[in-house]
C-alpha cells in the first residue's frame, strides 16, 4: 500500500470539515499564499462592495452568467 494510500485511509474517518481544513493545508503548501496579493484582492473587493452600495455598480445574477456561457 502507498504512503498516499495509507494518509488517505487515516483521513478517512474525519468529519467534512476537518478533511476540508486539510486540503487547504495542503493546498496552501503547493502555492503559498503571497500576502501582497491577497491585500490587493481583499482591496478590491472592499472597492466593488463600496460602489455597489453607493450604484455605482450593477450586479448580474449568476444564473445569467451561466446561461450566457452554456454552449
Amino acid at each position: 500500500m502507498s504512503v498516499v494510500e495509507e494518509i488517505f485511509l487515516d483521513v478517512s474517518p474525519l468529519k467534512s470539515l476537518d478533511k476540508l481544513q486539510l486540503v487547504e493545508k495542503i493546498l496552501s503548501s503547493l502555492n503559498p499564499i503571497d500576502k501582497n496579493i491577497e491585500n490587493i484582492w481583499a482591496n478590491e473587493a472592499e472597492d466593488r462592495v463600496e460602489a455597489y452600495d453607493k450604484g455605482l455598480l450593477s450586479a448580474v445574477s449568476a444564473k445569467d452568467v451561466f446561461a450566457k456561457y452554456q454552449k
